[in-house]
């Protein structure tokens, strides 16, 4: 089977998409917790060297290996040279909004929930390098994007702005590797990422989660135009 499966040429509409998702050489496992800079030893076409298999071969004994849970990351962009000072440089422009949002089209392939986490985590405290201080990444990530799309009445901690607030243990704050969950409308699938070290999240003035439980409060509103 794994041989007949691997001589399969597969067959995909899009040309561009069929080159990205058969550039197998260029992937890494993505662990969990999730490594989003691995070293360039740990890519599927060095470790398959030291092996003497082939790329594609390594990624189909780790797919199925344990209980088919692996996960494999491939760096469309910024990382392709295993190397993070293209992202730290792009991150740090002053006119760069640290902001992502694929809500729909891509909802089973990639998972972008988790970037604050990974910007909280990886940038201000995990680095092997620079560290960015604390305060401004924070700032990066809700008053800069408020101001950027007109919302005047939140990211910051001040009177008579929305009391949005996230309270995080930032020693103990981490986030964990994707998982497929099939709860979209009609069954559909999508990546869930979870994080913890958030000991309360409050949405105006209400607790809404608690060390990551959902308190049941749902105080949330549609946003129409700026505030």
């Amino acid at each position: 089977m794994r041989a007949r499966l691997l001589k399969e040429e597969p067959v995909y509409s899009n040309p561009n998409m069929l080159a990205f998702m058969r550039s197998v050489a260029n992937m890494f496992v993505l662990g969990d917790p999730p490594n989003y800079t691995p070293p360039a030893a740990e890519r599927l076409d060095a470790r398959a060297a030291a092996l003497g298999v082939t790329p594609l071969e390594l990624a189909y004994d780790l797919l199925v290996s344990g209980d088919g849970r692996t996960i494999l990351f491939h760096p469309g962009a910024n990382y392709t040279d295993c190397s993070d000072a293209n992202m730290a440089s792009m991150l740090r422009h002053e006119n760069t909004v640290m902001a992502l949002g694929d809500g729909g089209a891509h909802y089973g392939l990639i998972c972008d929930a988790s970037y604050p986490t990974h910007a909280l985590t990886y940038w201000t405290r995990d680095r092997k390098g620079e560290l960015w201080p604390l305060a401004w990444t924070v700032q990066q990530l809700t008053d800069v994007p408020a101001r950027a799309v007109g919302l005047g009445d939140r990211g910051r901690l001040a009177a008579g702005y929305k009391a949005d607030i996230n309270v995080i243990d930032l020693d103990h704050l981490r986030v964990a590797a994707p998982h497929p969950v099939h709860n979209l409308p009609g069954g559909g699938r999508r990546l869930e990422q979870k994080a913890e070290g958030y000991r309360a999240t409050i949405v105006s003035g209400e607790v809404t989660y608690r060390d990551g439980a959902f308190t049941g409060a749902l105080p949330g509103r549609l946003v129409r135009g700026a505030r």
